[in-house]
């Protein structure tokens, strides 16, 4: 008799948990495969310190293979799912289709970035949902940085030691905090003009830092982010992105390089291809994380719609705390469909958040008790450490690196501006010139398009104990009324809002969703691409001058109502 096959689509939070804890309880009794485009779970929340130098990359990154040794790893991304057939079918990595046959499956594809049509922002910002973002964010920071040190024009130099932050949740909150310490370590070994410093502004439409946290802890980043020189300017946002600078919706211009878009999140859409009901973009389940109607079909993370017992009448945020705690409870139900055990419904609440400002600096409030300063640092870190399932030895290490020698400030060019656009399906996977679909999403879910100006943007989030780290509660940014992060209880998804410049994101919350199907530029087949000299630019992309940052492949498109 031939065993069941249990397949899972995504390994982020949810994803991961769900097959660590499947390999424990199926003893080999089921076969367990585990559907992702990369072969590592990416830890989130430690994302931003990639981007500033404090981490190496593959710190933050845990091989599936390694620690799932019952689990069989298939590389790529799911194109469609026909429920009827029991099967999966989607791409691999250089291109070749597949199909998955399941008797159980679990539906964890996780998010990606959440865009409205806001003029000039999808050309000239980036996301921050994968490791390919945080690597370019840090290589343009530097270039900006570096550029700015050589030139004599005062304006260029102002302008490029720019950097703007859109969203004051814990992914703009930390993005800010890191990158202020990150800017201001290099100018101390490569001076800038006379009274020219890095300046980093942080804009939210929320009327203070963190607004989903208590006032205490938001009050301690504010006050961090302040001390450090970091412009905080709540009650603002952008109204319009061009490649010489930002308009905020306050009528000021501000001149910079740098848009960083950190504005929160929505649901991955191969979950609306299946044709199921749907909560604001996310797989409708029962408290047993099944689909009604499905028995077979099993949803968890930023991919399902899950009741909150808790709170009845509302749904779970899109939090990696929820995630992480959701997957373990999907494998002990899918185990107890089979016979083994008894069906739980899931049930959690919050123990707390972190949220890591840099250096020592940090704010948290684990089990209810407000830290600040070092107090905090030292539990946040600890937190971390406990939440990873790898690499914990390697982390601390570079803690202890960074605290005792200077950061290396180099770019190593591996990732390009138009390679991480921020209105993809796929911001784990760099886009390569020629390749399957640009790593763009096939029929059935959002096409990536191309960006039109080396912007980066993103960033990762905070964390929180009694959990995995979420976006805006530890490594996913979520919760009520947050601008800069995940959507309101009740409104999975985002909720649209009014007077909102440039679209309907969220309220409170600068930013929405972007335009799905959106055609973009793509790089010529066999031909090489690259920022420096010898190579040759995508198509309607000019060539770099001497004083030019490479810029993306230019979009020729328009957004349309997609997910507005």
């Amino acid at each position: 008799m031939s065993r069941p096959r249990i397949v899972i689509v995504g390994a982020g939070f949810a994803g991961y948990r769900t097959a660590q804890t499947l390999s424990k309880l199926a003893k080999g009794r089921a076969e367990i495969v585990l559907l992702n485009p990369t072969d590592y779970f990416l830890y989130l929340p430690l994302l931003p310190q990639v981007a500033a130098g404090v981490l190496e990359p593959r710190r933050v990154t845990v091989s599936l293979s390694g620690t799932l040794p019952h689990v069989r790893l298939v590389l790529g991304e799911a194109d469609h799912i026909d429920l009827d057939a029991r099967q999966v079918h989607y791409t691999g990595p250089e291109g070749e289709g597949g199909a998955l046959s399941y008797d159980r499956l679990v539906l964890a594809a996780g998010s990606v970035n959440k865009l409205l049509p806001i003029p000039g922002v999808a050309e000239h910002a980036h996301g921050f949902r994968g490791l390919p973002e945080a690597l370019y964010l840090r290589d343009h920071v530097t270039r900006q940085v570096e550029l700015a040190a050589a030139t004599d024009d005062p304006k260029r130099c102002s302008s490029r030691c720019t950097f703007v932050v859109v969203g004051a949740g814990y992914t703009g909150t930390e993005v800010a905090a890191h990158g202020q310490l990150f800017t201001d370590a290099q100018v101390a070994k490569q001076p800038l003009r006379a009274g020219v410093r890095p300046r980093w502004i942080l804009l939210d439409i929320a009327d203070r830092v963190l607004p989903e946290l208590d006032e205490r802890l938001s009050r301690t980043a504010d006050t961090v982010l302040r001390e450090r020189g970091v412009d905080v300017r709540m009650g603002t946002s952008v109204k319009e992105a061009t490649p010489d600078g930002v308009l905020l919706t306050d009528g000021e211009f501000v001149e910079t390089r740098t848009l960083v878009w950190c504005v929160g999140v929505r649901p991955d859409p191969l979950a609306e291809s299946l044709g199921l009901p749907m909560e604001r973009g996310r797989l409708l389940v029962d408290p047993h994380l099944q689909v009604p109607g499905r028995p077979e079909v099993f949803a968890c993370g930023d991919a399902a719609a899950v009741p909150d017992l808790e709170n009845p009448g509302s749904y779970t945020p899109m939090t990696a705390q929820h995630a992480w705690r959701q997957g373990k409870v999907c494998a002990r139900n899918i185990a107890a469909s089979f016979g083994d055990g008894e069906r739980h419904a899931y049930r959690h609440k919050d123990l707390g958040f972190v949220v890591d400002l840099g250096g020592v600096k940090a704010a948290a409030n684990p089990l209810g008790v407000n830290l600040s300063g070092a107090a905090a640092g030292a539990v946040t870190r600890g937190y971390h450490l406990a939440a990873m399932p790898g690499n914990r030895v390697r982390v601390a290490a570079d803690w202890l690196l960074d605290a005792v020698l200077p950061r290396q400030a180099v770019q190593l060019g591996l990732v390009r501006s138009w390679s991480v656009p921020l209105d993809t399906a796929s911001p784990e996977v760099a886009r390569v010139p020629g390749g399957p679909r640009d790593n763009g999403r096939p029929p059935g879910g959002a096409k990536a398009a191309e960006p039109a100006d080396s912007r980066p943007g993103g960033a990762p989030a905070g964390n929180q104990p009694g959990g995995e780290p979420a976006r805006s509660q530890p490594g996913r940014e979520a919760a009520k009324n947050q601008p800069g992060g995940e959507p309101a209880k009740n409104q999975p998804g985002g909720e649209p809002a009014k007077n909102q410049p440039g679209g309907e994101p969220a309220k409170n919350q600068p930013g929405g969703e972007p335009a799905k199907n959106q055609p973009g530029g793509e790089p010529a087949k066999n031909q090489p691409v690259g920022d420096g000299p010898g190579l040759a630019p995508p198509p309607g992309q000019p060539a770099p001058g001497p004083d030019v940052a490479p810029g993306p492949v230019r979009r020729t498109d328009r957004f349309t109502e997609g997910d507005a």
